[in-house]
């Protein structure tokens, strides 16, 4: 569904003397994501998580490598068709305060070129999957944290995608909103789609993941399943081989 191949995203930074220069927030990366498996990108702040995602869900291009988007045996090349694959959720989408849920779900559709009745039927299906029922009529400025995180989530899937790409989805999440939505990534799982996301929470990820990249300083410095990661760090949990990989002091977690 997705392969990514020595991916590199480089900035410039400002030195001494104003002298400026390059760094690497995203420095040769591979990985890949098939149907039905749901991968965790792992890292403490600053590891380059975010701008991996980005650049695979289309909204920054890298400095070199390649993002390849299949279909079967099919490489999809028309940005269009690739963007009706994917559901992507960024750690600081903004939403319109102004409408309700079901307003935004509507206009997410129409976006999409979904037919109205298909629209209306994807919005209840929605509330269901979400738990949307007892607040969807309500403007989204009034809704709780959990709230606000669900009906930002629920635009995800309006449009069915194949390949969810989620950016620190339960961050300062109670403990039923993180539920609902670790829920919902177990049953789209099951449902045949991928799913890619990035978390700090290590037993959220240890709950979830068939497989584990983790990135410290742009680089990938661990990735397999989770028995491999143990294996690899002689450890029996993620914290503990996260500590084990990156020493206390180099690198914030949270």
């Amino acid at each position: 569904m997705l392969e990514a191949e020595n991916l590199v995203k480089q900035f410039e930074k400002n030195e001494k003397k104003h002298k400026k220069v390059l760094f690497s927030a995203v420095d040769h990366v591979s990985l890949h994501i098939k149907e039905g498996e749901i991968v965790g990108v792992l890292g403490p702040n600053g590891a380059g998580k975010t701008t991996l995602l980005r650049m695979l869900g289309c909204l920054m291009q890298p400095t070199e490598g390649v993002v390849r988007y299949t279909d079967g045996d099919r490489i999809i090349t028309d940005q269009t068709e690739i963007k009706r694959q994917i559901g992507y959720l960024s750690g600081n989408t903004k939403l319109y305060g102004r409408l309700s849920t079901r307003e935004l779900l509507t206009i997410a559709g129409n976006i999409y070129g979904l037919p109205e009745n298909v629209i209306h039927a994807r919005i209840e299906e929605i509330a269901q999957i979400l738990s949307l029922e007892d607040f969807i009529d309500n403007r989204i400025e009034k809704l709780s944290t959990g709230q606000t995180q669900r009906a930002s989530i629920s635009r995800c899937l309006i449009h069915s995608p194949k390949l969810y790409i989620f950016d620190e989805p339960t961050l300062g999440l109670d403990i039923v909103s993180s539920s609902a939505i670790v829920d919902f990534m177990r049953a789209e799982k099951e449902r045949g789609k991928a799913v890619l996301y990035s978390t700090h929470y290590m037993e959220e990820a240890e709950l979830l993941c068939d497989r584990i990249l983790m990135l410290a300083h742009g680089r990938v410095i661990a990735e397999g399943t989770l028995p491999e990661i143990y294996a690899q760090t002689e450890t029996t949990n993620l914290r503990d081989a996260f500590k084990k990989l990156i020493p206390a002091g180099k690198e914030e977690m949270s």
